[in-house]
């Protein structure tokens, strides 16, 4: 008898904050993006250094069963950024599912951070594909600041419910 496969399982944090600047209405959704920029992740690594549009990604990292999804959260946004998790009301956005069959869980925070400080980890692959050579590279190469529509430009396309949650949580 096969054991059932079992999906990888990630965590994240969606840092948001309230800017003071003119706020913006999206024509897709009709939502207000007014006033609110949520922080993202450039996927680092050769395979992604050409890609902009939905090259950006919540900072989030795989987990085992030993760590709660929101431990691992908050791991793995010290990992990929470098710095410690942002303190404060930690707002459940829910799981989604990838196509992959990944199950996804994201916390929103709210929290500046400036993306001057960020120190990114790393993770090792084998390039060029065939070549023997390992080398390190980024696992983000880089975060920013965006506003809800281009957000939605950047992110790779499974984690768009995430923004998608947190704007009507805010709106709400």
């Amino acid at each position: 008898m096969t054991e059932p496969k079992r999906h990888k399982r990630s965590a994240g944090l969606l840092l948001f904050r309230r800017t003071h600047g003119p706020g913006t209405t999206d024509g897709a959704t009709g939502s207000s993006a007014a006033g609110v920029e949520v922080l993202l992740g450039h996927m680092g690594g050769p395979l992604w250094a050409s890609r902009d549009a939905g090259g950006w990604a919540i900072p989030k990292g795989e987990y085992g069963p030993e760590e709660t999804p929101r431990d691992a959260a908050r791991r793995e946004f010290t990992e990929e950024i470098g710095l410690p998790p942002p303190e404060g009301e930690y707002l459940p956005l829910g799981e989604v599912r990838l196509g992959s069959g990944k199950l996804v869980t994201v916390w929103a925070v709210e929290a500046d951070l400036d993306p001057a400080l960020m120190v990114p980890g790393t993770f090792t692959m084998e390039w060029p594909p065939h070549s023997g050579r390992e080398q390190e590279f980024p696992e983000l190469d880089r975060v920013a600041w965006f506003a809800p529509p281009m957000a939605r430009n950047k992110l790779i396309t499974g984690q768009i419910p995430f923004l998608e949650r947190l704007l009507a949580l805010l709106e709400g």
